[in-house]
């Protein structure tokens, strides 16, 4: 008798993805990268072309976009939603058009991102403001401006009030940082000039790297007991169970 047979043969293309962490109205941390770290813009027409492929996709799925900005070869976006699978239908609408789009201009083909998107949920406490300081500081990081807005493709400019952007939908945690829309606005901005600190920096990237629910334990408990999985980052040296 065959000792192999009764096996069910595992290949590549029948390993099952696992699923996001995603759930109704929790924000998400969401990235996205160039294939090989490319260069995913080239110049404000991509910029623009990708802001206005974000919008339309955002109003189609009912997605409030809380922040965003594009930097030259990735993308950094705080999303929520109140349907499940929303934001990952935004994101391949996104992908669809912008990259259609991307090929057509620059006369090339085939894949522009770096596999699929990477997302984490957020915690609306103090985390929300964190992420969202963490994406709109990206570009003083990454040493394209002196100060936030400064750089133009970003949703710094809403939350400061110096630009209307009718994609930018605040998140109600920052309603509470003023009564009116300028304190709001003053008390932001210094937040903005307050640098974030390494364990946060750390936090961020690990929970997003690994794809994790960012937040307080207490929040990780709720979101583990809904999803019924692991969603805590994983401490070096601890063994990697299978999905």
């Amino acid at each position: 008798m065959n000792r192999h047979a009764g096996r069910i043969a595992i290949t590549d293309s029948t390993i099952m993805r696992r699923p996001r962490l995603e759930l109704p109205g929790i924000p998400l941390h969401i990235t996205q990268r160039g294939v090989n770290r490319g260069a995913t813009f080239i110049d404000d027409d991509d910029h623009l072309a990708y802001f206005e492929a974000l919008q339309t996709a955002a109003m189609a799925q009912g997605v409030s976009v809380h922040g965003w900005v594009l930097m030259g070869n990735h993308v950094h976006l705080l999303a929520s939603a109140e349907a499940g699978g929303a934001v990952s239908r935004m994101m391949q609408a996104i992908g669809r058009r912008y990259v259609r789009a991307f090929n057509a201009k620059d006369a090339r083909t085939g894949t522009l991102w770096e596999g699929r998107f990477r997302s984490c949920l957020v915690d609306s406490d103090r985390y929300l403001l964190t992420c969202l300081r963490y994406i709109e500081l990206n570009p003083v990081r990454a040493g394209l401006a002196e100060l936030p807005w400064d750089y133009r493709w970003s949703s710094v400019h809403a939350h400061l009030g110096l630009r209307l952007c009718p994609l930018t939908r605040p998140h109600p945690i920052q309603a509470a940082l003023g009564a009116d829309a300028a304190t709001r606005a003053a008390r932001y901005r210094e937040l903005l000039m307050e640098p974030l600190d390494d364990e946060d920096l750390r936090s961020v990237r690990e929970h997003m790297r690994q794809e994790r629910a960012l937040g307080s334990s207490r929040f990780q408990a709720m979101v583990e007991t809904t999803l019924r999985r692991p969603v805590g980052v994983r401490q070096p040296g601890r063994p990697v169970q299978p999905p």
